[in-house]
């Protein structure tokens, strides 16, 4: 009685949780299923009293048998969900729980419970578990297409316009966001930057080391990946503008689309030959992880913490912003440690992008291993869109000087 009424009792509580609040179609099946197991196993409860103490219903150790059955396959559903959380006390927990369904399974079988129909009893079994199966499959198999979904960032360089001074001038900027897919996604942090850039022409044929030069720089830097040229020598990129197009915490849902305008002011007598501008975002998906409370938490040069692994990439200054990370479903809410995720926006004289990281509270400093980075892409549906470099020369606005 003890077991079984404890059972349905978290059961009931974490199934109409999920029912509720689950952010995916299998959370809240789980909910319902979780919500029906608990009902089964108070029936089995009640019968367990009529089965030892009254026999009033014959078939009464039977549904106690079916109910200890349904509250063992539970409890050790919720005990191998709890080996990907932290919380050793609920593992602990559903551990005895399961161990406990296991003696009272064990000692009802021992009453010699009557099973009418064994046939028919084998056969909703055999029904039961090819529906599980079959629902199983049309997540994973008949809608694969979900976990390729992202969105597409669309970007569109106006002609430049000149000051009536004839003193500086401006490129229009277009950033376009589309979601095609059938999910929403949360943004976690999302910035454009244009980068001035120099190109000097050889007065002659470069050699093939200056080639073997230029073609190492792809696997070095993503800022300096320029083509390799007979005669153009490009310098090395120079930050001209940069901000954030969407802030953290801001959110597309499917089938929408997201426009902005941005606009890239210069004197005429720049000395960049040529402009490339770079737009990136990073994105996890709404029906993987809840995001609240998404604010700006401060800077790198005002007493903002970095973490030192970040610090020694580059030498860029960080906007930082920081939110708490609810997870899809009720069960791994509980059952694992509150998750936080940090974006920082960097920038600095030669170039800028956005990071992010999920830790625990205390664990900023923490550099994770790519097995653990793998495992939050997959947990949370991190992904990544970018556009550029879009490169545009500026002679020919530079000659109407």
């Amino acid at each position: 009685m003890l077991v079984l009424l404890l059972s349905a009792l978290l059961m009931g509580r974490f199934g109409v949780a999920n029912l509720s609040a689950a952010l995916t179609y299998t959370g809240r099946i789980t909910g319902a299923a979780l919500i029906a197991a608990s009902v089964t196993t108070v029936l089995g409860a009640a019968a367990v009293v009529d089965h030892w103490y009254r026999n009033g219903f014959a078939y009464s150790g039977l549904v106690a048998l079916i109910g200890t059955v349904v509250a063992l396959l539970a409890n050790v559903m919720l005990l191998l969900e709890t080996f990907d959380g932290d919380s050793l006390a609920y593992r602990v927990l559903w551990a005895l729980l399961t161990a406990g369904c296991l003696w009272a399974a064990f000692a009802l079988w021992r009453t010699s419970v009557v099973i009418p129909a064994p046939k028919r009893v084998a056969a909703a079994v055999v029904v039961s578990s090819a529906l599980a199966l079959a629902n199983f499959g049309y997540q994973t198999l008949y809608k694969p297409y979900q976990y390729g979904a992202k969105p597409v960032i669309k970007m569109t360089v106006g002609e430049p316009m000149l000051r009536k001074d004839h003193k500086a001038f401006s490129v229009p900027v277009d950033i376009k966001l589309e979601n095609q897919s059938d999910l929403g996604f949360y943004v976690l942090g999302a910035e454009f930057h244009a980068m001035g850039e120099r190109v000097l022409l050889s007065a002659k044929d470069r050699l093939r080391a200056q080639w073997r030069a230029d073609a190492e720089q792809w696997g070095k830097s993503e800022l300096e990946r320029h083509p390799l040229s007979r005669r153009e020598i490009h310098q090395p990129g120079q930050l001209v503008a940069a901000q954030p197009w969407m802030l953290p915490g801001d959110w597309i849902e499917s089938n929408d689309e997201f426009v902005t305008r941005t606009v890239v002011e210069l004197p005429i007598d720049t000395p960049y030959d040529q402009l490339a501008f770079y737009a990136t975002a990073s994105f996890a998906r709404k029906d993987r992880l809840g995001l609240e409370r998404v604010s700006l938490k401060g800077n790198s040069w005002s007493g903002g913490k970095v973490p030192q692994w970040l610090r020694l990439q580059k030498d860029l200054d960080s906007v930082i912003y920081r939110g708490r990370v609810r997870e899809n479903n009720a069960i791994d809410e509980k059952t694992r440690d509150p998750r936080f995720v940090t974006v920082y926006w960097r920038f600095g004289p030669h170039g800028a992008d956005v990071t992010e990281t999920f830790t625990r509270s205390g664990e900023e400093d923490r550099k994770i291993s790519n097995a653990e980075t793998h495992a939050l892409v997959n947990r949370y549906g991190i992904i990544e869109a970018r556009t550029g470099p879009f490169e545009r020369t500026l002679w020919d606005i530079k000659a109407q000087r």
